[in-house]
């Protein structure tokens, strides 16, 4: 047998910190924030314990500049330590074990880890070979990913992990450890075994309800995935429930769920390996999961398989002073109503903080009750005047230095709604008087949205949300996919105002129709354009992005469509079909991508569009000019409309409609960028993560568009003139 126990000091790492320990007995209600203990990777080093932490349970920063928090040569025979499983005891110290295994030998190993400690920087460790310790385990190729809980039955921690024998599957074992935390009382027992899946691995066991709910990867499947089984018991009788727990088709592994504070709510987290990064998962009842957006998890580091759990603000405190970074955001966000939560702005870098606040707030009287990141302590609070200047705040570190941040705050339209959309559509209804937002509910993985909302205004800057006017779910027979982009007109059809609500669904373009602005809305049963017209000669491109226009001139109506080809055609009076005979192609060049726009200005046709592709921070809108509603285009040789501002940090400015303030001169452009700051670093999702603006737009003498430059503070409220 080979075993032997280590105490290291993490002080031999970190020179110059001092360290103190802590009561670690503590309730909910003490909790403060998160620690996230985890590992990063295959290659040399990357297989070491790192810690991070986070103040919302989302949003998390490493130590340590993610830096290994201990040598992993001093407690490992392997030289390499992966899957790092937290506890908080019972008894008030710490639980961690681990497997030890350095992937460059090999993916076999015998040993595992355990931990303990009393202040989460002090670790008592010993090494435990399976294989030597336990003749029944002589055979085993790996034992993976320990975990512990807390048996309050019996009054011991249970050790539980994976091993695999020859001619077999991975089969979770489990073992109650001794006293001191040292070894393993016993020889291993069968936890679970399924043999419809194969192998089992990564489980990991939390009681809710006097029920014990143990998530697990199946392995040698054609699906893998986490699932759950359910039993009465810790130590036997584990259920598995149907279908798969995570919330992605992509490979994962290394589960772990975690309650957050003062909620009931818990986390399903999972390792999305191929992909670099986890997906978070949230429930209330350990069963059925929504998967959080990239949107609401961020990471400053790629971690591999870990374990989260709350600590106090004393034991933040003590962990940023034992393991400090150099570009921790001190200041992490602000709980203040007025303010935009989802674009408030910190550099850690220039130590800044911009807080976006909304229309009608106040500036002058403005308490931001700003939030520090854990352990850091904020000097001032209360009330400030932001009218005419930034403000300093003085931040308190747990080593005794301080840093200062200068905040700014300022009145910020832009988004005009909150959450995320995009394709915006606007009209202004001549029924109610008032403007209509119709945009596609985003937000939801690779465009998977299946229903749409409309929003009111009087003035364009105060939004009222009118609820879901088509779910394609409930109210569309023929497509249940992919809800985009749509656009509405109003006409007077029999003497009454109708609105014909043109959309995308499933790659192709339906219609419905109502008797008011806001719905609710009847669909017509089949798609509108469901293939390509033989008229279209540019191949590829998908059956997409409806565009309305009714010409002021005669009342005529015409529609436009398409992506990778702009296809055009007059509608028939009943606005229910179009003209087949006057059906053109009319794409103006290789610019063109999609998203088109028409409407008619002095004399002139305004044809707009969108270029590159919308998961690109490039794109960005184009326009032409005509003599009539279907061509031919002219292009003018300056022809941008708007694109991305990176001094102000805003990208991916396109697909959108244009308004006229009835009775003037004054026209917007509206249009959809990516959420603010986070869009830019979040890669493909940023895509369908986007928020809808409105900014002027202004003309030459010569009918020219003058260049939009997007901005932050968006427009002041207009008025319609009285007639």
């Amino acid at each position: 047998m080979f075993k032997f126990r280590l105490v290291f000091i993490l002080a031999l790492l970190v020179s110059s910190q001092v360290f103190y320990s802590c009561d670690t007995t503590k309730t909910a209600d003490d909790y403060t924030a998160y620690l996230f203990v985890y590992f990063t990777g295959n290659r040399a080093g990357e297989e070491a314990v790192h810690y991070a932490l986070s103040r919302n349970g989302f949003d998390y920063y490493a130590l340590n500049d993610d830096k290994p928090i201990v040598s992993t040569d001093s407690i490992s025979t392997t030289g390499g330590v992966r899957d790092p499983h937290i506890l908080r005891g019972e008894d008030g110290n710490f639980y961690m074990v681990l497997t030890d295994l350095k992937t460059d030998n090999g993916w076999s190993n015998t040993e595992i880890i355990l931990a303990k400690s009393t202040d989460l920087l002090n670790w008592e460790t010993s090494q435990i070979n399976l294989a030597e310790e336990f003749s029944e385990f002589s055979d085993i190729s790996r034992a993976w990913a320990p975990q512990t809980i807390y048996d309050a039955e019996a009054g011991k921690y249970m050790v539980y992990f994976s091993m695999l024998q020859p001619g077999g599957y991975d089969i979770i074992y489990y073992a109650y450890a001794n006293e001191d935390f040292t070894a393993l009382e016993s020889t291993p027992k069968q936890l679970f075994y399924s043999p419809d899946e194969k192998s089992c691995i990564d489980a990991d066991i939390i009681k809710k309800d006097d029920k014990y709910y143990m998530f697990y990867k199946t392995e040698g499947t054609a699906t893998k995935g986490i699932r759950v089984a359910v039993s009465d018991s810790l130590t036997s009788g584990y259920v598995p429930e149907e279908g798969y727990k995570d919330q992605t088709d992509r490979a994962v592994e290394g589960s772990s769920v975690f309650k957050m504070i003062d909620s009931d709510k818990y986390i399903l987290m999972y390792d999305m390996y191929v992909d670099g990064k986890y997906q978070f998962a949230e429930s209330t009842d350990l069963l059925n999961f929504k998967a959080l957006g990239a949107d609401k998890v961020s990471m400053n580091f790629h971690p591999r398989h870990g374990t989260i759990i709350p600590v106090t603000e004393s034991e933040a405190a003590q962990l940023l002073k034992a393991f400090p970074s150099e570009e921790l955001p001190l200041l992490v966000g602000a709980r203040a109503k007025a303010i935009r939560q989802q674009n408030i702005v910190t550099d850690a870098e220039t130590a800044t903080m911009y807080l976006p606040v909304y229309a009608d707030s106040s500036l002058t009287d403005l308490d931001p009750q700003l939030v520090t990141f854990p352990g850091v302590s904020l000097l001032e609070t209360g009330t400030k005047d932001f009218s005419s200047n930034a403000h300093s705040y003085t931040l308190s570190l747990p080593d005794g230095t301080s840093k200062t941040y200068t905040v700014e705050a300022a009145l910020a339209n832009n988004p005009v709604l909150d959450g995320f959309y995009a394709d915006p559509e606007i009209i202004y209804s001549e029924k109610d008087q008032k403007f209509y937002l119709y945009p596609t509910s985003d937000g939801f993985d690779s465009w998977s949205g299946t229903y749409f909302k409309t929003f009111s205004s009087k003035d364009l800057v105060h939004w009222e949300d009118e609820g879901v006017i088509l779910d394609l779910k409930k109210d569309v027979s023929w497509a249940n996919r992919n809800a985009w982009a749509p656009c509405i007109a109003e006409k007077e059809i029999d003497g009454a105002l109708k609105y014909f609500y043109y959309f995308s669904a499933a790659q192709t373009i339906g219609l419905a129709t109502a008797d008011d602005p806001a719905g609710p809305f009847t669909d017509s049963g089949e798609a509108f354009v469901g293939t390509k017209p033989q008229a279209i000669k540019r191949g590829g491109g998908q059956i997409i992005d409806p565009d309305v226009f009714i010409d002021p001139n005669d009342g005529k109506a015409y529609f436009y469509w398409g992506n990778g080809y702009m296809a055009g055609a007059e509608l028939n009076e009943d606005m229910i079909s179009y003209k087949e005979e006057t059906l053109a192609e009319l794409t103006p060049d290789g610019t063109f991508r999609e998203g088109t726009e028409v409407f008619f200005r002095d004399g002139k046709y305004y044809f707009m569009w969108s270029e590159d592709d919308t998961r690109s921070p490039n794109y960005r809108v184009r326009y032409a000019t005509a003599e009539s509603p279907l061509g031919p285009l002219n292009i003018p040789e300056e022809n941008m409309v708007i694109e991305k501002d990176e001094d102000n940090e805003i990208y991916g400015t396109g697909h959108n409609s244009v308004i006229n303030v009835p009775g003037t001169d004054d026209w917007y452009i509206v249009y959809h960028r990516f959420t603010r700051p986070k869009g830019i670093t979040m890669g493909r999702p940023a895509g369908f993560h986007r928020e809808v603006c409105i900014d002027k737009l202004t003309f030459a003498e010569d009918g020219s568009i003058i260049e939009v430059t997007p901005t932050l503070e968006g427009i002041a409220p207009v008025t319609i003139p009285v007639e």
